[in-house]
C-alpha cells in the first residue's frame, strides 16, 4: 500500500517479531528505512547479516520489547501497530502519548489494556481503527452523530464451522480449525476466529472505542464476508461499509484517514448476481460472544483475564494439549475462579500491573490444562 504512494509515506521505522528477518530487510531496504527493530534478541545479528547482503549496512537496529516501544514513540507521523498479543499494548500507549495518531490493529491493545490506552491519547480522535469490522462501524458513524446512534451490529464469517452444533466439535483437531473459509491470518487469530472468541474480543472493542454499552452491540453472522459491520440510527436507517474481504482498504484508510487513496482494492461486483446472507449467532454452540459480553460488563480485570486465559488455551489446543472445546471451557472455568477477586479491585494502575494479572490467568490456565 505504501508502495503505491510513496509521494504520500515515507517509511522512517519498522519494528517486527524477527522470524521473518530476509523479508524485514528487503523492505527496509526498499522503503530506505533508517531504523529496524526485532523484538526478538536473538534475531538480531541474523538481520545484520540480512541488511549487509542488501547494501544497508547502515541501516540501525535495535532488539527488544523496549526497542519497540521506544520506536513507536518516536514522533511519526502515524504509527502502525499490527502486533498480536498484549505486547502490542506498550507500543500503542507510547505512539499516543508522543501525539501520533494510532493505526491500531491490535486489539489487546484495547481488549487487555483499556482505560491505560485511552488514558494515553493526547487528543480525542487519535486512533483509527484497522480491524475490518471496526474500521467499517468507525466509517459508517461518518453518516450521523454519537446521540442518533442506536446499536452497532459486528458481523461475523461463522468460521469454518458455522452451522455445527457443540456435538460436532468434540474431535475438531488444530488442522481442521486453521482452515478459515475467508480470510488468512496468523495460527491464534485463526483459532479464534473458529470459536468465534475473536467476535467476542471485538465487541469489547467496540464498545470501548465508540463508547457504546454491549447491550446495543449485536452479532450477526455473515458468510459472505462483504459487509463488514453496519450502524443501526434511532431513526430505523442503518448504514453499512460492503467490499470483497480485503484487508488493504481498512489498512490503507488506517493510514491516511481523513483522506481516502485511490488504487486500494478492488469494490464490489455489480454486474455479477450475488447473495448477501445474514444469520443468528447461535450462542449455544459457540459461548465466546456471550462470555466476552459478561467480562465487559464486570470488569476491566475481567477482560484483560479472558484475552490471557483465551491466549494460553488456544496454544495449549494447537499443541494437542487441550481438546477443541476445552479451549473457551477454560476460558470461562479461570474467570469464574478469579471473579471475587476481579471485582474487588476492578481496574489495573499501570501496565506492570496489568501484566502481572495476565501472569496470574495464564498461570491458573495452565493448572487446568495440565488436569485435562
Amino acid at each position: 500500500m505504501v508502495g503505491r504512494h510513496r509521494d504520500l509515506f515515507q517509511v522512517t521505522g519498522l519494528a517486527a517479531g524477527g522470524a521473518h528477518v530476509d523479508l524485514l530487510a528487503r523492505q527496509a531496504v526498499s522503503f530506505g528505512v533508517a531504523r529496524v527493530v526485532v523484538a526478538d534478541p536473538g534475531a538480531r545479528q541474523r538481520l545484520r547479516e540480512a541488511l549487509d547482503a542488501l547494501g544497508a549496512v547502515d541501516t540501525r537496529i535495535d532488539a527488544g520489547e523496549r526497542a519497540v516501544a521506544e520506536l513507536a514513540g518516536s514522533g511519526a507521523d502515524v504509527v502502525l501497530n499490527g502486533i498480536t498479543g498484549s505486547i502490542g499494548l506498550a507500543p500503542s500507549i507510547a505512539a499516543l502519548q508522543a501525539g501520533s495518531r494510532l493505526a491500531l490493529a491490535n486489539k489487546e491493545s484495547v481488549v487487555a489494556g483499556g482505560h491505560l490506552l485511552f488514558d494515553a491519547r493526547t487528543r480525542p480522535d487519535q486512533i483509527n481503527p484497522v480491524d475490518s469490522e471496526h474500521s467499517a462501524i468507525w466509517q459508517s458513524l461518518r453518516s450521523g452523530a454519537h446521540a442518533e446512534v442506536s446499536k452497532l451490529i459486528v458481523t461475523a464469517s461463522g468460521g469454518p464451522f458455522r452451522g455445527r452444533k457443540r456435538a460436532d466439535l468434540v474431535h475438531v483437531t488444530p488442522e481442521q480449525a486453521l482452515n478459515h473459509p475467508t480470510w488468512r491470518m496468523g495460527p491464534v487469530v485463526t483459532i479464534n476466529s473458529s470459536t468465534l472468541m475473536n467476535k467476542g474480543l471485538e465487541v469489547i472493542e467496540a464498545s470501548r472505542l465508540f463508547d457504546v454499552p454491549p447491550s446495543r452491540i449485536e452479532v450477526t453472522v455473515h458468510p459472505q464476508s462483504i459487509v463488514h459491520s453496519m450502524v443501526e440510527f434511532r431513526d430505523g436507517a442503518t448504514i453499512c461499509q460492503a467490499s470483497p474481504p480485503d484487508m488493504r482498504l481498512p489498512i490503507a484508510l488506517g493510514l491516511s484517514a481523513p483522506v481516502r487513496l485511490g488504487d486500494v482494492a478492488a469494490a464490489c461486483d455489480w454486474h455479477s448476481a450475488a447473495q448477501w446472507t445474514f444469520e443468528p449467532l447461535d450462542d449455544e454452540t459457540f459461548p465466546a460472544v456471550r462470555l466476552a459480553r459478561q467480562c465487559l460488563e464486570a470488569s476491566q480485570m475481567h477482560t484483560t483475564v479472558l484475552n490471557a486465559a483465551n491466549e494460553q488455551a488456544v496454544h495449549a489446543f494447537l499443541d494437542h494439549r487441550l481438546p477443541y472445546l476445552g479451549i473457551v471451557d477454560t476460558v470461562a472455568e479461570v474467570i469464574d475462579r478469579m471473579d471475587g477477586r476481579l471485582r474487588a479491585q476492578a481496574r489495573f494502575t499501570d501496565v506492570d500491573d496489568m501484566l502481572a494479572l495476565e501472569h496470574e490467568a495464564r498461570a491458573r490456565a495452565d493448572e487446568l490444562i495440565a488436569r485435562s
